[in-house]
């Protein structure tokens, strides 16, 4: 079997829980959403790369030695093939976190499942995508099944203040969730940006009992392929 591939890389975990592990990312291009910040549209709004066999990808992650693997995209769940990727991974003892948007559902295994739900604030203005996006980005019946079956956290991309109202209250819609789990994450391509970004966001999870994600990668290289 086959993934369609963007890129495979080792690089360290720039977001979240693991953020600073060094890790091998996996990342599949095609994603059925259109974030108008989507920092990587080269799996998105322009997808590109080739079809891979999973026997490739194995020995791709086997060489850099690294017990972290990320499989993210684009949407890694679009493709049927993640799933006995992830089953392979798990044999060879992989630590495997998946990065999704939480619009679809696939058995895979995943030690971490990193869901950053897409919010209103990611809709493009672009008329060809912007009803499709809306009609897709919130499948709340397949979030409630990723939180009851895996290891869980919540990214939310923040760009304007207006932003934390709603992240509430789409967590309030599963009352479940952990707080503590809930990561706020500064929407920024640049160093500058996310300088400008986090004091603001860093007081407002601290009021709310969350956390904040860094994007390490984007502080150190800015917005570049393959880091």
């Amino acid at each position: 079997m086959r993934l369609r591939i963007a890129e495979v890389f080792h690089s360290i975990q720039g977001e979240g829980r693991w953020a600073g592990t060094p890790s091998t990312f996996i990342r599949t291009t095609g994603c059925n959403l259109r974030c108008w910040f989507c920092d990587t549209d080269y799996t998105s709004w322009r997808p590109e790369g080739n079809f891979v066999a999973i026997d490739e990808l194995l020995d791709r992650a086997r060489r850099f030695g690294c017990r972290h693997v990320v499989i993210t995209g684009g949407e890694p769940l679009l493709q049927p093939a993640v799933v006995p990727l992830t089953e392979r991974l798990h044999a060879d003892g992989f630590v495997i976190t998946i990065e999704t948007a939480g619009t679809i559902y696939r058995p895979v295994h995943a030690d971490l499942m990193s869901i950053s739900p897409k919010l209103g604030n990611s809709t493009p203005d672009d008329p060809r995508w912007r009803s499709r996006h809306e009609a897709t980005r919130d499948r709340p019946h397949v979030i409630r099944q990723m939180l009851a079956e895996y290891d869980y956290q919540l990214k939310f991309v923040i760009d304007t203040p207006r932003d934390i109202e709603d992240v509430l209250a789409y967590v309030r819609r599963f009352p479940h969730i952990e707080r503590t789990r809930v990561f706020l994450m500064p929407q920024a391509r640049t160093p500058r940006e996310l300088a400008e970004k986090t004091p603001w966001i860093r007081r407002a999870a601290a009021e709310l009992g969350m956390k904040v994600s860094p994007r390490l990668h984007i502080e150190r290289w800015g917005n570049v392929r393959g880091r």
